[in-house]
């Protein structure tokens, strides 16, 4: 789910000569997959009442594949429509993955919200930090669709499951969700938090490694420092739910993951290239912690795995 998203910023330069494109089109890459979250994230309810959540989950990882190979071909329209593919397969995953951590493993929440948004992690690192060398080894085509073998390897592991079909037991409607989810002060605060790291995470994803190459690094170095971000991401994605799971309330965490990020930006603003693993490193620690609190909190926050769907959906 990551590891397609955050392979492009190191690739920006590569692509944009190859195909040669404006900031604005390569921009768009970035921005694609972001306005499918926000078109179909609030669709996702609709989805797992009519087919299920695994045949639901199934189909995003089939998708997700095809857009990732589907964008991996050297011309303009297979790039934008194989993002958008890519875009949506990740949307429907972002939304069902808490509502799995919901239903399948209620007392142990913390910990698989902190286990799977690692792992989330992981691929991000791997995107960011090899995509660069595999583009020198082969070309930016092979290394763009490379990332397909995770989601084909998802899909197959994922197969035994679509047997079961699982449709809530309780069906929410829709209309009824989103009036009660509508109404709930505490709903909007999770949506906030959840736009807001949002916000800084893909920006920093997108435009880090195309700043850095304009400060004089080059785009093998610019691709490291995004990855030591999304490598220290990990860390917090796995301490920080952990931690926040055991408590009721989490504030004083929160402010201490923003904290870290309002660092780590500060200092990537206020230098050019000295320290900036350090500063990248503490504000990845930070971005990783708030993306997997927003997730827990979609989790703690209501009382059925229904809900948590419709929940996610209105937070992506």
């Amino acid at each position: 789910m990551r590891s397609p998203l955050s392979s492009v910023g190191p690739l920006t330069e590569s692509i944009q000569k190859a195909l040669g494109l404006s900031y604005s089109m390569i921009g768009l890459i970035t921005t694609l997959p972001l306005i499918c979250f926000a078109v179909l994230s609030g669709f996702t309810l609709y989805f797992t009442q009519r087919f299920g959540l695994e045949v639901t989950l199934g189909t995003a990882l089939f998708i997700l594949t095809l857009g990732i190979v589907g964008r991996s071909f050297a011309n303009v329209p297979a790039l934008y429509i194989g993002t958008l593919f890519l875009g949506i397969g990740i949307a429907i995953m972002n939304v069902l993955m808490p509502s799995i951590v919901k239903r399948d493993f209620p007392q142990r929440s913390g910990f698989m919200t902190s286990l799977y948004s690692g792992v989330m992690g992981i691929g991000a690192t791997l995107g960011a930090g090899l995509s660069v060398p595999l583009a020198h080894a082969t070309n930016w085509q092979f290394s763009l669709g490379s990332w397909a073998i995770l989601s084909f390897l998802g899909l197959m592991f994922w197969i035994p499951q679509l047997r079961n079909r699982t449709k809530p037991k309780n069906p929410i409607h829709i209309v009824a969700a989103i009036k009660k989810l509508g109404s709930s002060p505490v709903a909007w605060q999770i949506a906030l938090f959840m736009g807001l790291q949002s916000l800084i995470f893909y920006a920093i994803l997108a435009w880090l490694p195309e700043i850095l190459i304009e400060r004089g690094m080059t785009p093998t170095k610019a691709g490291l420092v995004l990855s030591i971000s999304q490598g220290t991401g990990i860390l917090g994605s796995l301490v920080i739910p952990a931690i926040a799971g055991r408590f009721k309330d989490q504030r004083r965490i929160v402010l201490m993951t923003g904290a870290l990020e309002v660092i780590g930006i500060t200092g990537i603003l206020m230098t050019d290239t000295f320290l900036i693993s350090t500063w990248a490193g503490i504000l990845g620690f930070g971005l990783g912690g708030n993306f997997s609190l927003a997730l827990l909190f979609m989790v703690l926050r209501v009382d059925s795995a229904e809900l948590t769907t419709g929940l996610s959906g209105m937070a992506q």
